[in-house]
C-alpha cells in the first residue's frame, strides 16, 4: 500500500488546511467523516496505488486552530473548492464519507462541472421523517463508538497506537479531541443533519455512486433509495459486515468498490 504523508496548504481565503496525500494518477479528494481521519486510513492507502489521493482535514479536526473559518454549509462547500484550487487539481474525483459526504454533495451542486465523479459513502444530508437519524451529539463516548462500528472494539483504530480508550487518560484524550470535532460538525449537523440539500441534488450531473454499509446504525437502508431517487443515474452499492465507519471496518472492500467505479467511468470516457 502507498504511504500517505501530511502537508499544509493555504487557500485563497487565507485558511490553513492540513492535507494527507500520496500516490499518483487521477486526482481523488476524500472528505472525512464525523470523527475525522483515523491515525491510519488503509482504504486511502490502497487507493493511492492507482490514484493521487488527497484527504483534507476539516477545520476543527486537526492541530490548526482554524475552526472559526467555517460557520455554515456554504462556508464548508466553498472551502472544499478552495482546497481543491489550492491543490491545483482539475476536475478531481470527489469522495465524501458521512459528514464529509454531505459537504461533497453540496460541492457537486454548487459547481456541477468542476468534478469528474462523485462517491458518497454512508452520507449524511437527507432526512426522512419515518426514519430519523440517531443524534450523534447526544451520545456518551462508548455509545458513539457503538453507533459507528459493528464491533465497538474497532474504535481503537481512531486513535494513535499506544492510546488505550479503556484507560482514564486515553478516554480523556479522546473526549477532548472529539468534543472539538463534533463542535465543528455541529455547525451543519445540529440539531439534525438537514440543510435542505435535497432541494439541490437535481443539479448533480456527474456519475455518482452511493456506498452504504449494511450494519450502519446512523445512515440506514431507506436512505439508499432516497439518495438514488434524487440524483439522476446514481447507483447504490452496499458493503456487508460494516457499520458507519466502513472505511475502517472493510477498507479492502471499500477501496475495491471505489476503484471499480472510477475505473469504469474512465473506461467509458475513453471509449466515448
Amino acid at each position: 500500500m502507498a504511504e500517505l504523508t501530511t502537508t499544509t496548504v493555504s487557500t485563497a481565503g487565507g485558511v490553513e488546511i492540513e492535507v494527507r496525500h500520496g500516490g499518483s494518477g487521477p486526482a481523488l479528494v476524500w472528505f472525512h467523516g464525523l470523527v475525522g481521519l483515523a491515525h491510519q486510513e488503509p482504504a486511502l492507502e490502497q487507493l493511492a496505488e492507482d490514484f493521487a489521493v488527497y484527504a483534507p482535514v476539516w477545520p476543527g479536526y486537526g492541530d490548526l486552530l482554524n475552526e472559526g473559518s467555517v460557520e455554515d454549509m456554504l462556508d464548508f462547500a466553498l472551502l472544499g473548492w478552495d482546497i481543491v484550487d489550492a491543490l491545483e487539481l482539475d476536475k478531481p474525483h470527489l469522495i465524501g464519507h458521512g459528514f464529509g459526504a454531505m459537504i461533497a454533495g453540496e460541492m457537486a451542486c454548487v459547481a456541477r462541472h468542476d468534478l469528474t465523479t462523485l462517491t458518497l459513502v454512508a452520507p449524511f444530508g437527507l432526512w426522512l421523517d419515518k426514519h430519523p437519524i440517531t443524534d450523534p451529539f447526544a451520545q456518551l463516548p462508548f455509545q458513539l463508538t457503538e453507533l459507528l462500528f459493528t464491533n465497538p472494539a474497532n474504535a481503537s483504530m481512531l486513535v494513535a497506537p499506544g492510546v488505550d480508550l479503556e484507560s482514564d487518560e486515553g478516554l480523556a484524550e479522546f473526549m477532548v479531541s472529539n468534543s472539538r470535532r463534533l463542535g465543528t460538525a455541529g455547525k451543519i449537523m445540529f440539531p439534525i443533519p438537514n440543510r435542505r440539500l435535497s432541494k439541490r441534488l437535481y443539479r448533480i450531473s456527474v456519475p455518482t455512486r452511493i456506498v452504504m454499509a449494511a450494519g450502519d446504525q446512523l445512515i440506514t437502508e431507506p436512505y439508499a433509495g432516497a439518495w438514488r431517487d434524487r440524483i439522476t443515474g446514481a447507483e447504490v452499492e452496499t458493503i456487508d459486515d460494516a457499520g458507519h465507519m466502513v472505511n475502517l471496518e472493510q477498507p479492502d472492500r471499500l477501496a475495491a468498490v471505489v476503484a471499480a467505479f472510477l475505473g469504469r467511468q474512465a473506461a467509458t470516457e475513453t471509449v466515448g
